[in-house]
């Protein structure tokens, strides 16, 4: 696909061009478009006259795949590269407009290869405005970005002449520019807009063959796919991977690309549905679709509200609940002899899909997550958490066994991708992925199994799958279901081997700390405003930033911190609305803890590490708040404590791993003050709770702000 709409030299830049635009514009181009171009060739035509330079480039319609957008021109000159947004007959600067070509300068200076090591100088041009910015100023970061730059139609050319006059000697951009290789590390957000709208992960992601298996992880899976519908078998892939690795990424992909298998339109019955446990990761990803999809549908005239932009998309993403509740319905209820059975009264059979649901392939993501027999039993005993569900008595099975008894009524073929994080097991009741081993064993013995090898690691599986696999003859390994390399942490590859080594005590975490640190900032911090104003430093343009705390956490109410409310409705605010919104993570006011972050990501974050985890002597030590006035020990003297503990190391795992580009973690001081009896001031808050984990995270070498 071509990169742009328009481009040649400053010496061949002539009239034909608005024709070429209109030719190469996908779709059909509506009038408000065409009179913005007309006005941005004429305004371009005289800019270009001036400079009177043959070597320079002009680009029209430059796409920025990770954004999914277009910059309006790019001119190439001198060895600057100058990103311009049209803003035709506004007299206005807004800051979204502003923070619009920033997020193309910097999106520019991140990936594109032959951009990394230029100038880079954003301009806003809202052609009706009086006055332009005079001062050329290099933002704080010393990546070679100019400060946006503002000005009116009038003002472009001697805006253009002012940063080539700050910036004499620059070597030639090169000439092929406009084909650079570009390397996108996209937010998951990010990543399914474009996914979502243009059925193709292509350009999305990184491609770099000796380190990233995206690309592999997605043939593999599909050829397994198409396996085993020629050979109408049952088949099952384990998916691994660090933080951050794209497995979601991976299993959104999987799910478009054998739903639509290069069609515009979903093929039928060879559809794929991606299913979920986590509310909050679902609840954003469908709003988002939902309103990028009703946007686009909008510009193009065509009639949809946002609701039918729901609708639709909550066909391809769903909680995996709303799936399991499907099938149950289609079951004898009460259960007998702990055998599950369809009533035939209740479901209707299919030629081919048996009593199964339409879909041949469910991606599960975050596998590990899925509920014990018991929570689930339990769960449906009482008919969902209020009691006002469906009731299911004597339930047989775990979550995980029950999908795959979902997927096996299908009397052709089907296959379940099971995604897998490694120590991500963050609540009571979630069975990790010896549960899904154990059912396959014991249930489905006719499935044919594909594993990561990193499957029967600890971070993993705590070494219980190895045992399990030798009871199954239909096992294939494959390293192609691992992806050992964070896209997240587009600075920092090594950041998931650095917070594992941190939490693990391994010595080496302070040399895995020197070699990211330079281009993944980490700050230490006891001050918590300090924090606040440490991101507000960081973030640019419409960069993400947000407070995290543990659920187990109690005493952040005296820093200025509050726990954002239960509901994905709040989810979707805090995650989508814009810096300007109060309910926004940027506004730094309320905190989201590990079960509404995982699976989500920002630019930076600040990890607030309260007193329910403790470094002491090199250990860590366990604490949970009573409510009232005191914290107690968790100690592990039974396997259900054991479990907890395990739940909480992996929350801290989770938090420390959801920044893209950097973060601050905030350790408290405490209260240290004594009131004039000789009695602490606030006995839940001592120093002593808070400083062995401060000390430990100086020793590694994290500095103080």
């Amino acid at each position: 696909m071509a990169r742009c709409l328009y481009n040649s030299d400053f010496a061949t830049f002539t009239d034909s061009i608005y024709r070429i635009l209109d030719d190469n514009y996908h779709g059909e181009a509506l009038t408000t478009t065409r009179d913005a171009w007309k006005a941005e060739i004429d305004i371009m035509k005289n800019v270009v006259s001036a400079l009177n330079d043959a070597n320079g480039q002009i680009i029209f319609e430059y796409d920025i795949p990770r954004l999914g957008k277009r910059i309006d021109v790019v001119v190439l000159y001198r060895g600057i590269v100058f990103c311009l947004e049209f803003k035709v007959g506004e007299s206005k600067i807004l800051e979204t407009n502003i923070d619009q070509v920033l997020d193309y300068a910097l999106d520019l200076k991140n990936f594109h290869k032959f951009s990394e090591d230029k100038v880079i100088a954003p301009i806003l041009v809202a052609t009706n405005y009086s006055n332009r910015s005079t001062a050329i100023q290099m933002s704080v970061y010393d990546d070679r970005v100019v400060n946006p730059l503002v000005t009116g139609e009038a003002g472009i050319l001697a805006l253009i002449e002012n940063v080539l006059n700050n910036f004499p000697c620059e070597t030639p951009v090169d000439r092929d520019w406009i084909i650079s290789p570009y390397a996108p590390t996209p937010t998951i957000v990010e990543a399914a807009k474009t996914l979502y709208e243009s059925h193709s992960v292509e350009n999305i992601t990184r491609h770099e063959a000796d380190k990233v298996s995206t690309d592999a992880t997605i043939k593999y899976i599909l050829d397994v796919i198409q396996k085993s519908k020629v050979n109408g078998e049952k088949s099952i892939c384990f998916v691994t991977g660090v933080p951050g690795a794209g497995k979601t990424l991976v299993g959104l992909d999987v799910a478009v690309k054998q739903t639509y298998q290069g069609s515009d339109t979903p093929i039928e019955d060879e559809g794929a549905v991606y299913l979920s446990g986590n509310g909050p990761l679902v609840a954003v990803l469908t709003e988002a679709l939902a309103k990028d999809n009703y946007q686009k549908c909008k510009d193009r005239n065509e009639k949809k509200n946002l609701s039918d932009s729901r609708r639709v998309v909550g066909k391809f993403i769903q909680i995996i609940h709303r799936y399991r509740d499907n099938m149950l319905a289609k079951i004898k209820n009460p259960v007998e002899n702990g055998v599950l059975e369809i009533d035939t009264e209740k479901a209707v059979k299919l030629a081919e899909a048996g009593y199964c649901e339409v879909e041949h392939v469910a991606i599960f993501d975050e596998a590990q997550r899925s509920w014990t027999h018991k929570r689930i039993a339990d769960y449906l005993k009482r008919g969902g958490t209020y009691g006002n569900k469906l009731k299911v008595p004597n339930f047989p099975m775990s979550e995980a066994a029950f999908l795959i008894w979902s997927l096996d009524q299908r009397e052709d073929w089907a296959t379940i991708v099971c995604l897998v994080g490694g120590g991500q097991e963050i609540n009571t009741g979630e069975a990790g992925i010896s549960e899904w081993i154990n059912a396959l064993n014991d249930k489905f013995p006719h499935w044919k199994v594909y594993i990561s090898p990193k499957l029967t690691e600890p971070e993993y599986a705590e070494v219980k799958v190895n045992e399990l696999l030798t009871k199954n003859n239909n096992v294939e390994y494959s390293e192609s279901l691992h992806l050992g390399v964070s896209l997240r942490s587009y600075r920092a590859e090594k950041l998931s081997a650095f917070v594992h080594s941190l939490l693990a005590f391994n010595p080496n975490a302070a040399e895995l700390y020197k070699e990211i640190k330079d281009r993944y900032p980490i700050a230490l911090t006891r001050n918590m405003e300090k924090a606040k104003r440490w991101l507000h430093s960081k973030v640019r343009g419409t960069e993400r930033t947000g407070v995290l705390i543990t659920k187990e956490s109690a005493r952040f109410k005296p820093l200025g911190i509050h726990i954002l409310p239960s509901g994905d409705e709040n989810a979707v605010h805090w995650f989508l609305e814009d810096k300007a919104d109060t309910r926004a993570s940027n506004y730094l006011e309320d905190a989201a803890t590990e079960i509404q972050v995982q699976g989500l990501e920002f630019d930076y974050t600040c990890v607030l590490w309260d007193a329910d985890m403790r470094c002491d002597n090199g250990k860590w030590r366990y604490y949970t708040f009573n409510g009232k006035t005191a914290w107690n020990e968790k100690l592990p003297d039974t396997e259900n404590k054991q479990e907890q503990i395990k739940y909480m190391l992996n929350a801290y795992r989770v938090l420390l791993t959801r920044a893209r580009a950097g973060m601050v973690i905030c350790v408290p001081a405490g209260t240290p003050n004594k009131n004039p009896s000789g009695f602490w001031e606030d006995s839940t808050r001592l120093p002593k709770y808070y400083d062995g984990t401060y000390e430990y995270l100086k020793r590694i070498g994290i500095e103080e702000i």
